[in-house]
């Protein structure tokens, strides 16, 4: 036998020794079922490329802790007000007691889940659309004198990007802090000139996750989808809008773009802050969380009671996906969800439907037209067992829903950056307010139905009549469902 079939035989066994090795990771991950099944479908029917797919995309690195807090030390004492806090709530001292029987149960999950502070002293005003909430941000910016600090998942060249960067230089030129966290899959598109301008100018502006191979990567895993503007510690901006023209202007042939973010003052500044300083040490390594100036703890008169819900690879629990859960499951009177993408896992979807089924009124809307051909589909492939289980599902008719908002009862509402999917709830970076205000609550159930005039409620008769071809698509595309 000559050496070149000794080395063809050795790269076989050798290949298919690889295989065995990853589908043995994949199920000794203890992964949902039907996740683990997903992936050892795609490694073992798609010879080496599945390989190549599953150690780009399905590395589950909340359990490898690849995204590690070392270095962060200090930040035990987050821990210990969580649990003075936690006491506290059940001594019923931190809020009024006809408020705690409802809520206390999310606010001590949140605690316990990701160390979200409740913080008390606030101002909360939803922005809706691009109109309300760049006019909004940037008049921010141009008031700030000492930092600010951005982060997001989308730059994208044009006149947003544009005048986001003129403003930029402008604060630094006079002498002001800028740091800025882009995330390099979101913002592949973003020109290197753009980059080396404002860093030219002072800005310290660095990727999140720095990746190759843009176009295969567009829904790599572990990204930063975080949007967080925190300006001297006193203001912060946060939601679903990202700094692109389409966010401002819609996209041609489907209309426009449906999105909500809030606008934050007081306490809850600093933990919006926290995140992003988190994330900054992780781009850089360079601790900031000791520093008095970045964290103010400052009041407002408001008395909004806010939580920050991060979540992420770095943390031990999936915390957005359990405050939904919790969110929907605590509801007495009604649930309203707002989400681009809907794809929840079957947790969330039995409590969807349990809460319906038990008299909640429950309604979701989504788009009628996508930015996301395949995500679409799945979502719809939903659709029949959310109708029979008396779940009310909406179509946005006027353009995108980008908004992503639960409100329950009029006591409580999240907004945030997470959609209703597993890629929110298990592999981004996402962040959400949780808001225990009954005006801010009432405000975004006021809005919500004010966008339920411009949709189109679902049938169970006119759905069950679909076209087959429809069926189909919705079909294929649920088989993706675990890997999106």
């Amino acid at each position: 036998m000559n050496w070149s079939v000794i080395i063809v035989y050795a790269g076989v066994i050798l290949y298919f020794l690889t295989i065995l090795t990853i589908v043995f990771n994949i199920v000794m991950e203890n992964r949902n079922p039907v996740r683990t099944l997903a992936w050892v479908v795609v490694v073992l029917m798609v010879p080496f490329l599945g390989m190549i797919f599953y150690i780009y995309f399905g590395v589950n690195y909340r359990k490898s802790k690849m995204f590690s807090m070392k270095g962060l030390g200090d930040m035990k004492w987050l821990q210990y007000m969580s649990e003075d806090q936690k006491q506290r709530l059940k001594k019923a001292e931190l809020l009024k007691k006809e408020d705690m029987k409802e809520v206390r149960k999310l606010m001590t999950l949140l605690l316990n889940n990701s160390k979200a502070l409740l913080t008390r002293y606030n101002k909360v005003d939803v922005l809706n659309n691009g109109k309300e909430t760049f006019p909004a941000i940037f008049t921010a910016l141009s008031k700030a004198r000492r930092y600010i600090h951005l982060e997001y998942y989308i730059i994208e060249k044009g006149e947003l990007a544009t005048r986001l960067k003129e403003l930029l230089i402008a604060k630094a030129k006079a002498g002001v802090e800028v740091r800025c966290i882009y995330d390099d899959v979101g913002c592949w598109s973003l020109p290197k000139s753009y980059i080396r301008e404002m860093r030219a100018a002072g800005i310290q502006i660095y990727p999140f996750l720095p990746v190759r191979f843009h176009r295969i990567a567009d829904k790599a895993n572990y990204r930063n989808h975080r949007k967080i503007v925190v300006i001297d510690g006193e203001t912060a901006f946060v939601g679903g809008l990202n700094f692109a023209d389409r966010y401002l202007t819609g996209v041609p042939g489907i209309g426009v773009w449906r999105d909500t973010h809030v606008r934050v003052r007081g306490e809850a500044v600093t933990s919006l802050q926290i995140v992003f300083l988190i994330d900054w040490y992780f781009v850089r390594q360079e601790l900031l969380l000791n520093k008095e100036e970045y964290m103010p703890y400052k009041r407002e008169d408001g008395n909004v009671v806010v939580q920050t819900v991060a979540s992420g690879p770095d943390s031990d629990w999936a915390s957005i996906q359990q405050a939904y859960f919790t969110l929907i499951n605590m509801a007495r009177h009604y649930v309203f969800i707002s989400t681009p993408y809907f794809m929840p896992g079957e947790t969330t979807l039995s409590c969807l439907k349990a809460a319906a089924m038990g008299g909640v009124d429950v309604r979701i809307l989504l788009p009628h037209k996508s930015d996301s051909y395949l995500t679409n589909w799945c979502s719809r492939s939903y659709v029949e067992e959310l109708l029979e289980a008396g779940v009310k599902v909406y179509w946005y008719q006027k353009g995108i829903n980008h908004s992503k908002v639960i409100v329950v009862d009029g006591i409580v509402g999240s907004v945030g950056t997470a959609n209703v999917d597993m890629r929110s709830f298990e592999e981004n970076f996402e962040v959400n307010l949780i808001v225990y205000d009954r005006n801010v609550a009432k405000n975004l159930a006021t809005y919500f139905m004010e966008d339920l005039k411009d949709s189109e409620e679902e049938s169970m008769h006119r759905w069950k009549f679909r076209t087959r071809w429809q069926k189909v698509q919705e079909s294929v595309a649920r088989l993706f469902a675990p890997l999106l």
